[in-house]
Order: structure tokens, then C-alpha cells, then sequence
């Protein structure tokens, strides 16, 4: 019997290494996907539209068996769901309207094309990014975090900030990951360390989005 395979469209590496590591902190296993070229660096803040220009072909893969596909909802969320729906209905999926709070996870009618996820990052219905979904990982009774906003809103009052407003919360992240023992560290390589806290109740969604996804198999295969 052919194996199929089970592959994941994500922006960029940090998205990557994020879901990866949240992962194997969860459940203490290998990620059951392989990642897409689409985990390349994101340097020109072109990895979302990779992942759609991408998608036609995945969907039509006779090598596949789940598809995921997570991207940031971004300032849109409903232009960023437009975008994915639009291809999928394309590929004979029935997508709703709207995206599904618990993420969605889609058979195709044939019965043999991939089964397809979709997560929008943050959670599914608020304008968001990675770094929003990395923030709901701090400790809730850490300390630091109230800092990095107050420093924050004080260089964005005297009108010196050089980030655009709607990357203030890559701004919050990175900063708050620079101001912990080990300066620095990836996103990703935050959650293995445990200055993130991998069990945070915020991220049970997502985690229960990629085993409905990756390892409920209603085919048999």
C-alpha cells in the first residue's frame, strides 16, 4: 500500500520551529507532518503568499493525505480567509464562509483528494499574527511582560518608535524574549527552553486542531 504523506504550509521558520517544538513539548513525539519549502525564511514578507500560490498543487497531490495550512490572519482576517477559501472551493472543498473558532478541518467529497486543515493565527477570529499566538504562551503571572508594554507605549508616545504599528507585537515579543537569561532565543527555541510555558490552556485549540488534522484518520489509511 503507498503511504501517503502529511505535510504543513506555514509562512516562514519561526512558524515552523514554534509548532514544531509546541509539539514535541506536548506530547513528548516527533511532529506527525513534514514541513513545506513555504518554512523558508520569510525575510521579504512574501510567506503568505507562497503558501497560496502554492496551494493549487498541493491540493491536487496524489501523494497526500492531510494538508495543513497556517497562516497569520493578519490586520484582514476575513481577506487572509477569502484567500484560502476561494482555492479550496476551487478544488471542490465545501469551505464555510467563515472561518471555524477551532480550526477547520475539511474531506473532500471524492474521498481521496488530502484531507485539508486551516488555522489562522492567532486563534481563528481576530486579526493577529504569530506573535500573538506566542504571547498567549508567557506565564500569566510573569513580570516582565507589563515592562516590554510600558517601555513600549513610552518610545511610541515620544514618537520614536521605527516600527509600524501593527508590529508592535513582534516588537513586545522580541523584546521580552532579549530580557530573559539567555538573551535572544527563537521563538521556537523559547518553548523547548520553558521561558514559554508549552501547557498554557490558550494553546489547547491549536494543539487539538493539529491532532484532529494529523492523527484522527476517518480514511483507514
Amino acid at each position: 500500500m503507498k503511504v501517503l504523506s502529511k505535510l504543513l504550509l506555514v509562512e516562514g521558520s519561526d512558524d515552523w520551529h514554534v509548532i514544531k517544538n509546541l509539539w514535541k513539548a506536548r506530547t513528548e513525539s516527533e511532529v506527525p507532518f513534514e514541513k513545506s519549502r513555504s518554512q523558508e525564511p520569510d525575510l521579504d514578507g512574501s510567506g503568505k503568499q507562497r503558501v497560496l500560490q502554492d496551494l493549487p498543487a498541493q491540493l491536487k497531490s496524489e501523494t497526500l493525505h492531510c494538508l495543513g495550512i497556517v497562516l497569520d490572519a493578519d490586520e484582514q482576517i476575513g481577506a487572509t480567509w477569502d484567500a484560502v477559501a476561494k482555492r479550496l472551493r476551487e478544488a471542490g472543498y465545501d469551505a464555510p464562509h467563515k472561518p471555524a473558532q477551532d480550526g477547520l478541518v475539511l474531506e473532500h467529497p471524492d474521498g481521496y483528494s488530502p484531507r485539508v486543515g486551516v488555522w489562522l493565527m492567532p486563534d481563528n477570529h481576530v486579526p493577529g499574527m504569530l506573535e500573538d499566538f506566542v504571547r498567549m504562551l508567557i506565564p500569566a503571572d510573569d513580570d516582565l511582560a507589563p515592562e516590554v508594554d510600558g517601555v513600549l507605549d513610552r518610545i511610541e508616545t515620544k514618537g520614536i518608535r521605527r516600527y509600524v504599528p501593527r508590529h508592535r507585537r513582534k516588537a513586545f515579543i522580541h523584546t521580552w524574549l532579549a530580557w530573559q537569561e539567555d538573551p535572544g532565543k527563537p521563538m521556537g527555541l523559547a518553548i523547548t527552553i520553558k521561558y514559554l510555558n508549552s501547557d498554557s490552556p490558550q494553546a489547547d485549540p491549536f494543539v487539538a486542531w493539529l491532532h484532529r488534522l494529523f492523527t484522527e484518520d476517518a480514511r483507514g489509511n
